[in-house]
């Protein structure tokens, strides 16, 4: 499910909420990180039973495919098991988690490009016509529901700047670097992100 931060009519608004400046690891994370690099697969289980749930849930919202997401949760961990031993503790383990997690989801989308319909430049493909049954409904949990199902119909591109930028809290910088754009086009598929999931809401 969308964290709270994700807020059915707040999505509509730029800037949904900032990201606070990542705090430095405490003792227990560094310590955690150093047994792990030294092969403690207890150390490890904590770790991912901490975490798994955080990472899935991430994976999720940016792939919009259970698959995929549990998929690329073991790919995660497996990587965060060997690269470990490079964590410095400039941010919390947790916050490095998220960043290894972001950046691991988006050379999915890369690599799996070729198998994607071609794109335009600025991250726009054929959208399928797929018709949602609930139209009519004022549950707010299906209505929840239907805005989820409209994120995960975005394209590719645009979801990953949606989920960057109005659920995750990066600025437009970071997001444009995560994703190998430029900020104008990170701005650009941001705002065909959000008409987009009006249209769709609509249609619903």
């Amino acid at each position: 499910m969308y964290q709270t931060t994700f807020d059915e009519a707040a999505f509509l608004l730029p800037g949904v909420e900032k990201r606070q400046q990542p705090t430095k690891a405490s003792e227990l994370d560094y310590e955690l990180a150093r047994r792990i690099a030294g092969g403690d697969m207890q150390a490890f289980e904590e770790l991912y039973q901490c975490y798994h749930r955080r990472v899935y849930s991430l994976c999720l919202r940016m792939t919009g495919n259970t698959a995929e997401a549990e998929d690329l949760t073991q790919e995660i961990f497996i990587h965060v098991y060997q690269k470990l031993g490079g964590f410095r503790g400039d941010s919390t383990l947790a916050t490095w988690l998220h960043r290894v997690t972001v950046n691991k989801v988006l050379m999915h989308f890369r690599k799996n490009s070729r198998r994607r319909e071609r794109t335009t430049e600025d991250g726009e493909s054929p959208e399928p016509n797929v018709k949602d049954s609930r139209a009519g409904s004022q549950s707010p949990i299906l209505d929840r529901l239907a805005l989820e199902r409209a994120v995960a119909r975005l394209t590719p591109g645009y979801r990953a700047v949606f989920i960057l930028h109005d659920v995750e809290g990066y600025e437009h910088a970071e997001t444009a670097r995560m994703c190998g754009i430029s900020v104008g086009t990170s701005k650009s598929q941001l705002h065909k992100a959000r008409r987009r999931l009006c249209e769709l809401l609509r249609q619903g």
